[in-house]
């Protein structure tokens, strides 16, 4: 976990859900979130980095915990997150939280999961998730496409860099695609660090062991995030707005879903 908690302490979620990719990401997430939850209810945003949904839904009405892994995300988000809202922000860990049993309406789980190389690991966060729900409560959890990096990998090939040909990079996307491990080269320090990438069947899967009734899987970026000149049109209202459909008319087919650099399982007690 030494890897993983450098990263984050080191401040890797600041600004990354303003800038690129990040955008679209944040901007469908909440879209999605936005189905479920409205407000008057109680979130555990669990591994919740600085503090960025925690705050978008404090101000939507809801109690929220942030409970994150990383201390410096949970200063940031103390000293930055909480101008016009507010929420609990402490640190704390997947695999044991600090919280009643069935006290919370809500628990999202947008980074633990992907972080947990071990599945019985990653089962027993989702046992912690189950425990701290109320009957009925929701579940969100994230995860990262296996294909993530190889299709990011061929979008760019030939046009800004090479990055398949460097025999480095392409065992690291070899064993994410055989293995779902993502282990991060020391000729690429800024890549996120080790991690597990699966699809959205297996996480399925992984929920519905623990005991959760699993509702659906549905992509976050979708097929839109290798758009030529993606900044752009996203700036153009029209344009979003055209390619934000094709993601909500395709965000469930199974055929796609390897695509969408994020999934979101959607599951209740």
């Amino acid at each position: 976990m030494t890897e993983i908690y450098n990263f984050y302490n080191n401040g890797a979620e600041i600004g990354r859900l303003e800038r690129g990719l990040g955008i679209v990401e944040f901007n469908r997430t909440k879209e999605i979130l936005s189905r479920y939850i409205d407000g008057s209810k109680v979130i555990y945003d669990i591994g919740g980095g600085i503090g960025m949904y925690a705050a978008w839904l404090a101000k939507k009405g809801n109690e929220v915990h942030l409970i994150e892994l990383a201390e410096s995300a949970v200063d940031y988000a103390k000293a930055n997150m909480m101008q016009d809202c507010h929420f609990v922000a402490e640190a704390g860990n997947a695999l044991n939280v600090n919280r009643p049993d069935e006290s919370a309406d809500v628990v999202l789980l947008m980074g633990p999961l992907y972080h947990l190389r071990d599945r019985e690991d990653r089962l027993q966060s989702l046992r912690e998730a189950f425990r701290v729900l109320k009957k009925g409560g929701l579940l969100v959890a994230a995860g990262i496409s296996k294909f993530s990096s190889m299709t990011w990998g061929l979008s760019v090939y030939g046009e800004k860099n090479d990055f398949i040909d460097d025999p480095v990079f392409f065992d690291m996307i070899k064993g994410e695609m055989t293995t779902g491990d993502h282990i991060r080269p020391k000729e690429y320090p800024k890549f996120i660090a080790e991690a597990y990438f699966t699809t959205a069947e297996e996480m399925k899967s992984e929920i519905a062991e623990v005991g959760f009734v699993v509702d659906k899987a549905i992509a976050v970026e979708g097929c839109i995030w290798f758009t030529p000149h993606l900044a752009e049109k996203w700036e153009d209202e029209a344009s979003r707005e055209l390619l934000l459909e094709i993601v909500r008319i395709t965000e469930t087919e199974p055929e796609m879903m390897g695509m969408s650099p994020h999934f979101l399982v959607v599951a209740k007690k």
